[in-house]
């Protein structure tokens, strides 16, 4: 044995006679006994002469060996590790099932998915969802010319979906006559569609996602360019993303705390020139200049003690899907303004929703008489709040009295204002937050849903009511685009939209004395 190829344990192991009377395999056990776990079936085969492969039948070998194929379940055997003298043995590595999918084999439909939670999601949607053929009669009331619901002119009963097409792979049309009589209007949303699917199924494949691992703190004299995605990742930090779909996954999340700063930050894309107006500019002026405090000279010890500024709240209302982010996402806001602290208040009836296990509700007592629940180890500069009920219960309770225009503003992504569903819900909510003349920012699924949420307000309020951004596309949207399971037909993205207004406010001006 040559020292040059060997390690240092080994060639002292050979030094001092452990060689002698040991075969290779028990020499190397000896010198390295934290290697012996490499295979399952390593002491089996030192040990065991029946276990060795070459002394048994051929009809025991024919189903010793995994398969992982794609698609396929593949299993790792535990194995074993020897432990010194008076510590218990255990298994060094665990049993698990990795369902795995490789970049090129990520399409199925969705009633035949490796993942059961696409599969129950499709049986939903042959639950719910009417099939959009034209010969069929009207499910509900159209809401402007623009809605696919008008195309259906035809006497036949409504009847839900049960075709899949074969390009997307998703239940879009009750028979395949249907879909195929319709498909020029079905083409237009096909490949959509099927990214949606690979999308979907890319989530639950079973790689590493670097995408997800986000960056923290920069030195201070770093600036963030906020024209557009690309610029933003590379200025913050992240990991380079070079695949389309990973931006997709990546951006899906973090839409929600870029596209609050993306507004606020003094950096903002939109400005007088890009659909801010001279109110906007006002309000956000005001914020900018917290959100943006100068250097005070504070640091660690006695000599580093200054007063700090009471934090910016953020009223997201309506919260949903938003409150049960990883904090490490909403973190990003702290990172994107420097020494700013924030305080998240989450208010909604469904801002809890499929959390129990996580964070069950408190009791309402004396002292919490709303349930809040706060979390304020999320980051030495970030606090956050939930309460699950609606905010002109608390408004009219002065919970959050009194409001500040320099540090507070209202969040509302995807409110569904003028939705028929959800527009009694806000009705006694605007008039409040309109009485608290601070910046109201909201979102929208697509240009539709944006425009008819400000044509409520304009209808509910009249004319008191600032436009501070005018509508239009975020430049921080998601970039992966979402289906609604009530009607697979209906596209969206998260975010899609931003504007913002605030109440009315009335410059007093006096009169001359004559």
């Amino acid at each position: 044995m040559q020292a040059g190829n060997t390690c240092r344990r080994c060639v002292r192991n050979v030094g001092s006679g452990l060689r002698r009377n040991l075969t290779a395999e028990q020499f190397c056990l000896r010198s390295h006994p934290s290697r012996c776990f490499a295979s399952s079936t390593y002491h089996q085969h030192l040990h065991d002469p029946s276990s060795n492969p070459s002394n048994r039948p051929l009809s025991q070998l024919k189903n010793t060996r995994a398969s992982s194929t794609l698609g396929q379940t593949t299993r790792d055997e535990p194995g074993e590790a020897q432990t010194l003298p008076g510590l218990s043995q255990r298994s060094v590595l665990e049993p698990r099932v990795n369902p795995l999918l490789r970049p090129n084999n990520l399409f199925h439909p969705f009633s035949q998915s490796p993942s059961p939670e696409i599969r129950k999601r499709a049986a939903f949607i042959k639950q719910h969802a009417y099939c959009p053929h034209p010969s069929h009669r009207q499910t509900r009331i159209v809401e402007s010319p623009n809605d696919p619901e008008a195309r259906k002119t035809g006497s036949q009963p409504p009847v839900h979906v049960s075709f899949e097409c074969p390009d997307c792979g998703i239940p879009v049309y009750c028979s395949e006559e249907h879909w195929a009589d319709d498909y020029e209007n079905h083409i237009e949303i096909c490949d959509r569609l099927r990214e949606i699917n690979e999308d979907d199924h890319d989530l639950r494949s079973g790689r590493f996602f670097p995408e997800f691992e986000y960056p923290e703190e920069q030195i201070y004299e770093s600036m963030i360019n906020m024209t557009n995605w690309d610029t933003f990742l590379y200025t913050r930090d992240f990991k380079a993303i070079n695949d389309t779909r990973s931006m997709r996954q990546v951006t899906r999340m973090l839409t929600y705390p870029v596209t609050i700063g993306s507004v606020l930050h003094e950096l903002s894309p939109y400005n007088l020139r890009n659909r801010l107006t001279t109110e906007g500019l006002k309000s956000l002026s005001a914020l900018r200049y917290t959100l943006h405090p100068p250097k005070t000279g504070a640091g660690p010890g006695i000599r580093g003690l200054r007063i700090a500024s009471p934090p910016s709240r953020l009223f997201i209302l309506g919260a949903r899907a938003e409150s049960s982010l990883p904090r490490n996402i909403w973190t990003q806001l702290n990172y994107m303004f420097g020494d700013t602290t924030f305080h998240l208040i989450f208010i909604g009836p469904e801002a809890m929703a499929n959390r129990d296990a996580e964070w069950p509700l408190p009791e309402r007592t004396a002292s919490n008489p709303f349930g809040a629940i706060v979390e304020d180890r999320v980051h030495p500069h970030m606090k956050i709040s939930t309460y699950v009920d609606y905010y002109h219960t608390l408004h009219e309770a002065k919970v959050f009295e009194p409001f500040d225009p320099y540090f507070d503003a209202f969040i509302l992504f995807h409110p569904g204002l003028g939705h028929p569903a959800s527009a009694h819900e806000w009705s006694a909510t605007i008039p409040n937050l309109l009485e608290t003349k601070i910046p109201i920012i909201c979102t929208g699924y697509t240009e539709w849903d944006m425009k008819r949420d400000w044509q409520w307000v304009q209808e509910k309020v009249g004319g008191e009511v600032d436009m501070l951004l005018e509508p239009g596309e975020n430049r921080f949207r998601s970039l992966r685009w979402e289906i609604n399971d009530l009607d697979p037909g209906d596209v969206s993205a998260g975010n899609w939209g931003v504007w913002a207004f605030r109440g009315k406010r009335y410059e007093t001006m006096r009169k001359d004395a004559e």
